[in-house]
């Protein structure tokens, strides 16, 4: 696989790095070790301005190149999960509850070998703008630096970004013009009925017989009210309800999420789903509530930088190992803050046969470290080449 030589050369120092960050997993805005590691690398590699506390621990490193020219963005995310990690690998997390089940210690990593090869190297114009941020996951990271002002601070003309994918071949990118990941949205519905002896439901007002209707209703938002070529999905994940056997509790607690690509369609789910919340707690003699909350909005490509992010992946893994146009998935990503800021395009990285994100027993491969930091050192060259 043609990645870069000289990258090619510090594989090990790559597999060790990423071991080392998979060994101290931190959550969401909380990535003080992390932050911290990665600062020390970008400056023995030694860029030449280094901006640290961004959206609490987010980082941007600025390398210049030879010549006047524009600034291109790179952003790995930083942040784990709370997930208790079932690998068995001599590197595991050392904390408690939390691992790097997402792969985002290898993004670190990937994002590191670039930096350190084009600050040895700057061959290209203008600057490159390495961002690393914290909060994936949850908090939305990527739309705290961009309301921080990273964009306009550092002058970023375009941005790209990396996710490893489980069971992809290994070195094999995928990417699409337009739409790739989906808006992700929350609600939870509360009810509040009237709580009694189950021998006498005649006397109740039955939250559980409520939360079974609305729940069921509310799959009929997808079947029966969204165009069919309209992506949409509306899983209810969670129903909470009653403690003991012969007793109907007083209250039931549904939640779950929507994923949508349209922000009409978005609409019309958040209408739809008050209207039938509302029909079916009167039908049942409850009372209900619903809270709708507008998570990541849709991660959209920009059409010429994925055609162009892809030619640059041809050239790193070969055509025969590049997709192009993979079409989009209702999974979702806070890089999509960044693209609705600038032009830019979000790839996947096949990684291999293993366990899926966010599984206990996922780890990140190693081997693909020096692929994905060839992709981010060729994409600044390419986009941005002396003479």
């Amino acid at each position: 696989m043609p990645v870069v030589n000289r990258i090619a050369d510090y594989s090990a120092d790559m597999t060790a790095w990423r071991q080392h960050l998979h060994t101290i997993p931190e959550l969401e805005f909380e990535c003080y070790e992390t932050a911290a590691f990665v600062a020390d690398r970008l400056r023995e590699f030694g860029v030449d301005e280094l901006h640290e506390g961004i959206a609490q621990t987010g980082i941007v490193a600025i390398i210049n190149g030879q010549g006047d020219g524009p600034t291109i963005g790179l952003r790995a995310d930083m942040d784990a999960l709370p997930i208790p990690e079932e690998t068995g690998v001599e590197y595991a997390s050392t904390k408690p509850g939390k691992m790097h089940a997402c792969g985002h210690d290898g993004h670190t990593t990937m994002l590191l070998g670039a930096a350190r090869y084009l600050a040895e190297t700057r061959n290209f114009r203008g600057r490159v703008a390495l961002i690393f941020q914290p909060a994936e996951e949850e908090g939305g990271g990527a739309g705290v630096m961009v309301e921080e002002g990273i964009m306009d601070r550092f002058d970023i003309s375009q941005v790209y970004a990396l996710h490893n994918a489980p069971n992809l071949p290994v070195g094999a990118f995928h990417t699409t013009p337009g739409p790739i990941m989906a808006a992700v949205d929350t609600f939870e519905i509360h009810i509040q009925g009237v709580g009694g002896h189950g021998a006498m439901p005649h006397e109740t007002r039955d939250p559980v017989m409520a939360a079974c209707g609305i729940a069921q209703a509310i799959q009929t938002i997808v079947s029966r009210n969204n165009y069919a070529l309209d992506d949409l999905v509306v899983s209810v994940t969670q129903i909470h309800t009653g403690t003991v056997n012969n007793v109907i509790p007083d209250t039931a607690f549904i939640n779950g999420t929507v994923r949508t690509f349209d922000p009409t369609v978005q609409q019309m789910v958040i209408e739809r789903m008050e209207q039938i919340v509302q029909g079916q707690a009167t039908s049942y003699g409850v009372e209900a509530r619903l809270d709708y909350e507008k998570n990541y909005p849709a991660t959209i490509n920009d059409g010429e930088k994925a055609g162009f992010a892809a030619e640059v992946a041809r050239d790193v893994s070969g055509a025969e190992r590049v997709v192009g146009n993979m079409g989009r998935e209702m999974g979702a990503e806070d890089f999509s803050y960044m693209l609705q800021s600038r032009p830019g395009a979000y790839l996947f990285l096949g990684q291999g046969e293993g366990a899926g994100l966010h599984h206990p027993k996922y780890n990140f491969n190693d081997e693909i470290a020096p692929v994905g930091a060839s992709f981010f050192a060729r994409i600044v060259e390419k986009a941005q080449p002396l003479g």
